[in-house]
């Protein structure tokens, strides 16, 4: 059971998802179909950009990630030792990665947008993404996917790519419904999506996509902490009686 200080930091955070949206106009893109009829808007998702204090909780979602989605992840099927290696080879100034957190601060999904160092391809970016098995079918690799985009569209990237086995089917479906255009050739496919200009809107909806989630993810951090507090008051607490049992006091 909740205590009331969880209950009331749930209700503000369910709160805040249901009514930023539409008071700020932060709705998916494409919110009207073709005939100008409104579509039913899409639960939003808090996605926070991870800084090198994230990479612990990198590192453990990366390594809870059954052998088939390691393979299809990297390419191949990596080891801890490998994947302990590609984490701390992170480049977070120039690249992006961002992450999805429950309500337990436990990273559940994670997309990286890596830029090129060769300034010839300095308006390119290729995206990759995992996501727990525990938490698919909840639309979450593609929100990273959109978030990525918008986000490379910011940054003045003009074409975004994918690099994906073939049969890596969850992750091309993504790129084809975000409008990439996919090329197969035998095991391995490539995706590219060109990327329009930035405008005020989408800068905007970006920064206030970031405020919300760092808000989000203030709130957990407070919850969990709170959670951890009161299970140390409950540990005393225990051990007191268990002593005074012990003793034979009142």
């Amino acid at each position: 059971m909740n205590t009331p200080a969880e209950t009331r930091t749930n209700r503000l955070t369910s709160w805040l998802r249901q009514l930023w949206p539409g008071v700020l106009g932060i709705a998916d893109v494409g919110s009207l179909d073709p005939a100008g009829v409104a579509r039913k808007r899409a639960r939003w998702v808090p996605i926070r950009s991870l800084s090198p204090r994230h990479k612990t909780r990198i590192a453990r979602h990366l390594r809870a990630l059954p052998t088939s989605d390691r393979y299809l992840r990297f390419g191949y099927v990596a080891t801890d030792e490998q994947i302990e290696r590609y984490v701390q080879g992170l480049n977070f100034e120039r690249d992006e990665i961002f992450g999805v957190f429950n309500r337990r601060l436990e990273l559940v999904a994670m997309a990286h947008l890596a830029c090129s160092d060769d300034p010839k391809w300095a308006t390119c970016a290729e995206f990759g993404v995992s996501v727990s098995p525990h938490q698919r079918g909840k639309g979450l690799g593609a929100k990273l996917f959109a978030h990525a985009v918008m986000h490379a569209r910011n940054q003045g990237v003009t074409l975004l790519f994918i690099h994906a086995l073939s049969e890596n089917v969850a992750m091309l479906k993504i790129a084809r419904q975000g409008g990439a255009v996919v090329q197969r050739d035998g095991s391995e496919s490539e995706a590219y999506l060109s990327l329009p200009q930035a405008t005020l809107d989408s800068q905007l909806s970006g920064l206030m996509q970031e405020q919300m989630a760092e808000l989000d993810y203030r709130l957990k951090m407070q919850a969990h902490q709170f959670r951890e507090w009161l299970a140390t008051v409950q540990e005393i607490r225990q051990g007191v009686r268990d002593a005074r049992h012990s003793s034979g006091g009142p």
